[in-house]
C-alpha cells in the first residue's frame, strides 16, 4: 500500500514536503495533484522510477514522457527555447500548458522522443508542485493518472471518479499518494509543439481558451 501524505492545499508543510522529496531521491513513483488531472510522477533523474512509470502506464520507449519544471528560467536548462517559442510561454506561465521543445543533454533518453529529441515540459500553477519542485531542484515526471485495461484502468484518466476513489485504484501501484484535499480535474492540459517557426497545437485541454487568445496577439 501507498504511503499517504496530507499536505495544505495552498501552502504545503515543509516538513511533509521534504519528506516527499527524500522518498522521490530514494526511487519513489508518487500521485499527486497537479493544476490539470492527478498525475503519476517520479524525480526525473531517477532511471529506475523512470522505468517504472512506462511499465505502470505501458508507454512504449518511442512516447515521450512530460515532466514539471518550477520556472521559465529553469525550462532553459532542459530545452532549447528560440525567441519565437518564449515570447509565447511567457504570455502562459505558470499554468496548465505542455510545450513540446528540443531537449537538452540533460533530459534523460527514457523521458525523450528518440526520433525528435524532443520533450514536453509544463510550469504548473499549483502550491502543492511547486513546493515539490523547490524542494527537490530537480523537475517532476508528469503523466496522467490512468492505468492500462491490463491493470484495470481504460484508455483515459479515471474521469468522473473521486478522489477516494482513484486513490483507492492507484494505492498498490504507487509508493506515495499526496493528498491535497483537491477532487480529480476532468481536463488534461493543453499541448503546443513551439519546434518549428510557427506554434502547432496537439490537444485543445485546460487553458485553450487562453491559448486562442494569445495567438491572437502574436
Amino acid at each position: 500500500m501507498a504511503q499517504i501524505y496530507t499536505v495544505h492545499p495552498d501552502d504545503p508543510q515543509t516538513r511533509i514536503i521534504d519528506q516527499i522529496r527524500d522518498a522521490l531521491l530514494s526511487g519513489a513513483v508518487m500521485l499527486y495533484p497537479t493544476d490539470t488531472v492527478y498525475a503519476i510522477g517520479c524525480d526525473l533523474n531517477s532511471k529506475a522510477a523512470l522505468q517504472r512509470v512506462r511499465q505502470l502506464k505501458q508507454i512504449s520507449n518511442d512516447k515521450p514522457l512530460t515532466f514539471l519544471c518550477s520556472s521559465l528560467s529553469n525550462i532553459a536548462q532542459y530545452a532549447y527555447v528560440q525567441d519565437p517559442a518564449y515570447r509565447i510561454m511567457r504570455r502562459l506561465v505558470p499554468g496548465p500548458y505542455t510545450f513540446i521543445l528540443p531537449a537538452t543533454k540533460l533530459v534523460p533518453k527514457l523521458v525523450q522522443n528518440p526520433k525528435r529529441k524532443t520533450t514536453g515540459i509544463r510550469v504548473p500553477e499549483h502550491p502543492v508542485c511547486q513546493a515539490i519542485l523547490s524542494s527537490l531542484e530537480t523537475p517532476v515526471i508528469s503523466t496522467s493518472a490512468h492505468l492500462p485495461e491490463a491493470l484495470g484502468g481504460s484508455s483515459d484518466t479515471f474521469q468522473g471518479l473521486s478522489q477516494a476513489e482513484l486513490f483507492d485504484c492507484l494505492d498498490k501501484h504507487v509508493d506515495l499518494i499526496v493528498d491535497n484535499g483537491q477532487e480529480p480535474a476532468e481536463l488534461c492540459s493543453t499541448i503546443l509543439d513551439l519546434c518549428g517557426s510557427e506554434p502547432t497545437v496537439i490537444r485543445e485541454g485546460l487553458g485553450w481558451d487562453e491559448v486562442a487568445a494569445q495567438f491572437a496577439m502574436v
